[in-house]
């Protein structure tokens, strides 16, 4: 699977995909993520990629020239199934999303900055909008980070435990059950007994109940 991000700070990306997981997931070729820095593509001598908003009003808006241009040469390369725009006001991020992006091919993520970019890179391009909540950050950077996180680990020979993914919470609608390890005994704090009996259908029917009842306290949207 391909990433390419755009972006107007690529440095901002480079210590996300050059560790742990993600460093793992490129190494083995599973994952191909690659980091394009939008000034490449801006004209002129100060290579700008911003510019006043048309109509008035603070801060400065990102240009459409410089996308266009990146966009248009990726696509000459390869196609792609989806251009992403990380916005505050896109379709917030959950399992299920991260769940359908894993099966994809190549995927373009734009990062904005500033007030935002024009419009017609939106309408044009972009085929899909994310956000990761409802605050406004001061780039897309992050965000995109945590979308190719959480994208990257559901792809299969990521995870040295393939399994691990399918318990995650939200994978079922549930937040996932408390967790334990060694000691068992920890200055008077012990792990539930059933935990340490062996059996493994009541183990499980254990953590599925507290799942449930862990999902009815925090997040009992996900319930209904």
């Amino acid at each position: 699977m391909r990433f390419d991000i755009i972006t107007v700070l690529p440095g901002l990306l480079e210590s996300p995909f050059a560790h742990s997981i993600l460093q793992r997931a490129q190494k083995k070729g599973i994952a191909e993520i690659i980091v394009h820095n939008l000034r490449d593509y801006a004209t002129g001598k100060q290579k700008s990629v911003d510019d006043y908003p048309y109509g008035g009003g603070s801060g400065m808006v990102m240009t459409i020239q410089p996308f266009a241009a990146c966009i248009d040469h990726l696509k000459s390369e390869r196609d792609y199934d989806d251009i992403i725009f990380m916005s505050p006001d896109g379709e917030t991020l959950n399992q299920s999303i991260a769940n359908q992006l894993s099966i994809k091919g190549n995927i373009i993520i734009l990062c904005g900055h500033y007030k935002g970019i024009d419009q017609r890179i939106r309408d044009i391009y972009v085929t899909r909008e994310l956000s990761i909540g409802d605050y406004v950050l001061s780039g897309g950077e992050l965000p995109a980070a945590v979308l190719v996180d959480a994208v990257v680990r559901l792809i299969p020979g990521v995870l040295s435990d393939e399994t691990s993914a399918l318990s995650d919470s939200f994978q079922n609608d549930l937040l996932d059950a408390p967790v334990y390890t060694r000691p068992a005994d920890w200055n008077g704090h012990k792990v539930p007994d059933i935990l340490l009996s062996g059996n493994t259908p009541a183990v499980e029917k254990w953590r599925f109940e507290q799942a449930q009842e862990r999902t009815k306290q925090r997040r009992p949207d996900l319930l209904e």
